[in-house]
């Protein structure tokens, strides 16, 4: 039996199902405004006003000027500006988890931790670009996380046909749901093994880099970096092939 068919189709359609079905919610939960920061970069700011408001209007301009989703500037921005924005801000933020482990350098990178980190990273910032241009069918997300991380073109939409369900509420409201998406996941996809390989990977020289302490992990974090923009670029290149979308799909620059 090949390495290829060491897990069948369903096996891996399964698990995928399993990793989207918890990354969603952890998207839905970006765009809440449970404290109406958000809300108040859609209007002008009051002419007279204490410390207090000051604070939540300046903390409110800054979500603004870095397009968190649920702000007005996330609201003027087009498709391929709010995909662009999870690749360069929670990508970035969650690839310095996944780089972590080369500050043990070759000790760690005996063992898989990294690679389940990097899969896990590239699936939670593929089903957000995927959302952004329009993509949110569960099962079509499988099938781009199938064909971009493990190289296979499934046919997700009857094997996921009637399953219901989201990630557990009370996780939701970790301090840091975005990380603790990562994680999540990481530990959902470690069931896939041998498909691990198969996603976008860093260049040879950062992985070699990797292999020294503590250098390891600027290393692993630019290879990691490089290997998710690839990533997000087949993502897009996916979406625009399959997708009967009007407009075309841009790549992610």
């Amino acid at each position: 039996m090949s390495e290829t068919d060491r897990l069948g189709d369903d096996t891996v359609v399964t698990i995928l199902d399993r990793a989207a079905r918890g990354i969603n919610p952890v998207l839905d939960l970006a765009l809440t405004d449970p404290f109406g920061i958000k809300a108040r970069t859609f209007g002008p700011t009051a002419e007279e006003r204490g410390a207090a408001e000051a604070l939540l209007d300046g903390i409110a301009w800054i979500l603004d000027t870095i397009q968190v989703p649920g702000t007005a500037s996330w609201e003027k921005a087009g498709d391929d500006e709010r995909a662009r924005w999870w690749v360069t801000r929670i990508g970035a933020i969650n690839t310095l988890a996944v780089a972590f482990p080369g500050v043990f350098g070759v000790l760690l990178n005996r063992l898989p931790i990294q690679d389940v980190l990097g899969f896990a990273n590239q699936a939670v910032v593929l089903v957000a670009v995927a959302r952004e241009h329009g993509v949110t069918e569960r099962s079509d997300q499988v099938n781009l996380l199938a064909s971009v991380l493990c190289t296979r073109e499934t046919d997700a939409r009857a094997g996921t046909a009637g399953r219901t369900g989201s990630a557990d509420e009370g996780s939701l409201w970790l301090p840091f749901p975005l990380i603790g998406a990562l994680w999540r996941t990481a530990r959902t996809v470690r069931a896939l093994s041998d498909e691990l390989d198969k996603r976008p990977r860093p260049g040879r020289t950062s992985t070699l880099l990797g292999n020294i302490p503590v250098i390891g992990v600027v290393a692993g974090y630019l290879g990691e970096r490089g290997a998710l923009v690839r990533a997000a670029k087949q993502g897009e290149k996916w979406i625009a092939s399959r997708a009967s979308r009007p407009a075309s799909v841009r790549v992610v620059r």
